[in-house]
């Protein structure tokens, strides 16, 4: 902690105390030794005091840079939908004060180089919520790549499927389908997961192209992506999101030499490993508070000065990918 704070608490505040922070992200910023969470600030007053109330959280607000500009406050963790990311990444860099911002880091490449690049000028940590790179059934993923079980990483393919839901059907207002806020709809905020996640485990991608459209036309956003691309170390990989089919389906499916692991990004199916000397099927549930081991990561960085797995740099690679396959860049 001495690197930042004086004394061994940081205290931490919220900027948009929404449904993520509830249950997902929101209890492990106060229920981890080391951290408090001093004040979280919404929009909508009547709501922000609401959730102060129930999480025993001493102060709330209704305006970002009375919170930014807290002496109380140590560090934030951005919760705000990623259009507003950059907006008010910049402003806590300005205020000189680590933070934590959901993903995906912005909705372009560029916004988001220019939020690394802010708090790289001042030196100070930049971490971005892919907590997937903390989940045990992830870590064991990882952990049997690594061992070499399978062999040579030859290929990676991954599908994820999904049925428009209700909400898509009735045409009710949706952020994450909104394309001034998500571009490409729920690829922005869960293909994101999934490509960031694939570099963790197989290396940075040097070079990624895709195909996108809107099928439906349900929303703004875009619908249906397709995409290649290859790791710098030679493996190839390939990717398809739609978000109009008729059944669901989650499945990843690392090919190597010696045999393949599948697994599933948002379902908590088992895990899977075939190879020539191992046949393993593993249950390996979430915690709770599915951000705790991302948030409890932070807080080893601060204290015993051990790296987190997901940074802004980190983030910014997924951000580039996106950004290749959507033709962006």
């Amino acid at each position: 902690m001495k690197r930042y704070f004086n004394d061994g608490n940081i205290r931490w505040g919220i900027i948009g105390c929404g449904d993520v922070t509830e249950i997902k992200s929101g209890p492990p910023y106060y229920s981890i030794e080391e951290f408090s969470l001093e004040a979280v600030m919404r929009r909508d007053e009547h709501r922000a005091k609401d959730y102060a109330k129930r999480h025993n959280v001493p102060k709330y607000y209704s305006n970002a840079d009375d919170l930014i500009n807290d002496p109380n406050v140590d560090a934030i963790y951005i919760a705000t939908p990623p259009d507003s990311h950059k907006f008010y990444g910049l402003k806590v860099a300005d205020a000189g004060k680590p933070c934590c911002i959901e993903k995906p880091l912005s909705p372009s490449y560029n916004e988001s180089l220019a939020i690394v690049e802010a708090f790289k000028k001042i030196n100070l940590p930049l971490f971005v919520a892919y907590y997937r790179r903390t989940l045990p059934r992830f870590l064991k993923v990882k952990e049997w790549i690594d061992s070499g079980i399978i062999g040579e990483i030859r290929h990676i393919n991954s599908k994820l499927h999904i049925p428009p839901s209700n909400l898509d059907l009735s045409e009710e207002y949706n952020w994450r389908t909104d394309i001034k806020i998500a571009p490409a709809g729920y690829f922005d905020d869960l293909a994101s997961h999934g490509l960031d996640l694939f570099t963790y485990f197989l290396g940075n991608i040097k070079e990624a192209q895709g195909v996108s459209l809107n099928q439906q036309k349900l929303y703004t956003a875009k619908d249906a992506v397709s995409a290649s691309w290859i790791h710098e170390i030679g493996i190839t990989g390939v990717g398809s999101w739609n978000f109009g089919t008729y059944d669901r389906e989650d499945l990843v499916v690392i090919y190597g030499e010696k045999g393949q692991i599948e697994f599933s990004v948002f379902d908590e199916n088992p895990i899977k490993l075939v190879s020539e000397s191992e046949n393993l099927e593993l249950n390996i549930e979430h915690p709770k508070h599915v951000q705790y081991y991302h948030v409890e990561a932070m807080r080893d960085y601060f204290s015993e000065n051990v790296s987190h797995p997901s940074t802004g740099e980190t983030a910014l690679h997924t951000s580039w990918v996106m950004d290749k396959i959507l033709g962006k860049i």
